[in-house]
């Protein structure tokens, strides 16, 4: 987003019906020569890498007293005891689904805030990084230091076909589909089975409303590679909280172990409160927005790094500027405000993670002045739900992890008349 809210909006091309692509084709001939990191960091002023605690401290503090003024609001209008009347049932219903989207939507601000305090942008001090990072994210039960380095290997290698971090595309063996395309098992029977429309959402819900918990629990969504760089067993899980998981190296096991038990504290800590003033209300009050705050989460995650006109890279062609210039800025309107412009400053954030978020507009100023005339920046100007939408329906697979790849859709793949059962 621009000064005023006005979206930096690229030259990039659309086509007829109205879908952005993005104009950068690494397989074509004349694709150009991408710049270096250095020269890109050249043409963004000094004064973008300066971080300032204080600064950082400013926003926590605005975010907490959006999330005590939504607290208060909520505690004055609405009651945590079910409704005898239909009626009032809806109203009911209506209005807790307005406080967890909105409540949630306001602790993805500290969230975010956090995740800068793990990227070092927060202030110049990595300690005080680290304790308000560690407050912010494990009130969220988020285990700070495992997914401050989760999501630094994420950076390292963004859109890496078998050591990138978190979306990673899986190919079209693991989605089931045979040497033919044939719909053998897993998810091909199962598209073919549920329809396009209703996978698509099945695919929208998987991803942003459990997908994240499933993500640090090593369930979903993972790489395919250790931290000492040997490939990972089928079925191999490497999750967020066992000291020993290896998605860690053995260096940080203290702290990973630090982080996992001050979740399972918090844990105890929202189950005691539960017990003292009952299971509905801490759900309404807690559960309800930390769900949401995971749906905006995973949504910017997703988007910023996935569509079908985007390359994924093998080992063999991947370098950290092709991966790095795969990010998607999106303008997400004020939800921009909320979460610190983490979704319409991607592609700086991406290049140069120690900008703090209150200088990425310039960066991204000065870095699409660079990148732009060689078709390399990429801005969807397309709304965030409708790109969700169309992510959801056309990015379910790669043909393979080695040279360039692009997403490929199971609506594609031709239907079978017998459907199998799922394996």
């Amino acid at each position: 987003m621009g000064k005023g809210g006005q979206a930096i909006v690229s030259k990039g091309q659309t086509l007829d019906d109205g879908v952005w692509v993005s104009k950068y084709k690494p397989l074509e001939p004349n694709a150009p020569t991408i710049p270096t990191k250095k020269v890109a960091k050249n043409v963004i002023p000094d004064r973008c890498f300066v971080r300032n605690g204080f600064k950082g401290m400013v926003y926590v503090f605005r975010d907490l007293v959006l999330a005590a003024g939504c607290v208060y609001i909520t505690n004055s209008t609405l009651s945590t005891e079910l409704p005898s009347s239909v009626l009032g049932a809806l109203g009911w219903v209506f209005g807790w689904s307005m406080y967890a989207f909105w409540m949630g939507t306001i602790l993805t601000g500290p969230w975010v805030l956090a995740h800068e305090c793990g990227h070092g942008s927060f202030s110049p001090s990595q300690t005080f990084n680290d304790i308000i990072g560690f407050v912010l994210h494990q009130a969220l039960l988020v285990p700070y230091f495992a997914w401050q380095y989760s999501h630094a290997k994420h950076h390292r290698r963004t859109n890496h076909l078998t050591d990138g971090e978190s979306h990673v595309p899986s190919t079209a063996k693991e989605n089931g589909l045979g040497e033919h395309n044939e719909r053998e098992s897993f998810y091909a029977v199962m598209h073919e089975a549920m329809g396009d429309g209703a996978f698509a959402a099945f695919e929208v819900f998987t991803h942003c409303f459990i997908g994240y918990p499933l993500y640090l629990m090593g369930l979903a969504s993972t790489g395919r590679m250790a931290a000492d760089g040997s490939p990972l067993a089928d079925g191999e899980i490497i999750d967020h909280f066992r000291p020993t998981s290896k998605m860690f190296p053995r260096k940080i096991r203290g702290k990973i172990l630090m982080s996992t038990l001050t979740c399972a504290a918090t844990l105890i800590y929202i189950f005691k409160l539960s017990l003292d003033y009952g299971f509905l209300p801490v759900t309404l009050y807690y559960w309800g927005p930390y769900t949401f705050s995971n749906f905006w989460l995973v949504t910017y995650t997703w988007l910023q790094h996935t569509d079908p006109s985007v390359p994924q890279y093998g080992a063999d062609e991947w370098t950290f500027m092709r991966g790095a210039l795969t990010t998607i800025d999106r303008d997400y309107g004020i939800f921009c405000w909320f979460h610190h412009k983490i979704g319409s400053t991607h592609v700086a954030h991406h290049l140069f993670h120690e900008i703090p978020f209150y200088n990425a507009d310039e960066a991204t100023l000065a870095l699409k002045g660079l990148l732009d005339p060689l078709d390399l920046y990429n801005f969807d100007p397309t709304p965030w739900y409708k790109a969700l939408w169309r992510v959801a329906k056309r990015c379910h697979y790669v043909e393979d992890v080695t040279g360039i790849q692009y997403y490929k859709s199971l609506e594609d793949i031709p239907l079978t008349k017998d459907v199998k059962k799922i394996a």
